[in-house]
């Protein structure tokens, strides 16, 4: 994924003023990532939650997922995390339902997704898992109002910040990308620096064409400070 600092992202200015606010995240923020084929090794899910996921759900109090993203958690213990998230008193997790939708809500929905899903690999005729998460994530958050959507996915990101061109529907929601986390754990001192600076390698740094298109670490932190500081 190309990481663009060319200018602020206001989600990520509003979330350093108030992380209070409700983000929904797509799987892929939260399933430890697997660049084996690139790399010696991928993460295991230890390592991921100790640099990753905990810090994330330190940070912010209201997050949240739709419940198809639950449905792609297969790996068991990431589930069984996100579970003992959701079931925490009070809960550090909101899941998305569907079924909470009244009736209006739902034919707006329905509009939506018959907006996003073309430009997904998601086809709700057949219901199939592929870009499920994303399309149902976003047609709800954006039927509820709700502002920000994080996510590690080119064509999830471009739903929303392409809405306008694409018609997609979304043009009050917006897309918080990974990096852009990383970013807000390492100002905020949430999180070990260094293994953030090895999460960041791994997912924006490991390719030949990657690194002639992205900024190295401190390069990185450089360009979002003069953004964000």
């Amino acid at each position: 994924m190309r990481i663009d600092s060319t200018s602020p992202n206001p989600a990520l200015v509003s979330i350093f003023s108030r992380p209070d606010q409700t983000i929904t995240l797509d799987a892929n923020i939260l399933i430890p990532p697997d660049r084996s084929r690139y790399a010696k090794r991928s993460f295991d899910f230890p390592l991921f939650r100790k640099i990753w996921l905990e810090p994330i759900f330190t940070a912010f109090s209201n997050l949240a997922i739709h419940e198809a993203v639950y449905d792609e958690l297969v790996l068991t213990p990431l589930r069984c995390y996100i579970q003992s998230m959701i079931d925490n008193i009070p809960s550090r997790l909101n899941i998305h339902k569907d079924s909470d939708l009244t009736a209006e809500e739902k034919v707006l929905r329905d509009f939506i997704e018959a907006k996003i899903f073309p430009l997904t690999n998601y086809d709700p005729l057949f219901d199939n898992k592929d870009d499920r998460g994303e399309v149902k994530s976003l047609a709800y958050i954006a039927v509820k109002g709700l502002l920000y959507f994080a996510a590690h996915d080119t064509n999830a990101v471009q739903l929303v910040e392409k809405a306008e061109e694409w018609s997609t529907g979304l043009d009050n929601v917006q897309a918080i990308k990974m990096h852009e986390l990383i970013y807000y754990l390492y100002k905020t001192n949430i999180g070990d620096k260094k293994s953030l600076r090895m999460l960041y390698k791994y997912q924006y740094y490991l390719t030949q064409h990657e690194k002639k298109t992205n900024p190295e670490w401190s390069q990185f932190i450089e360009e979002m400070d003069a953004l964000y500081l």
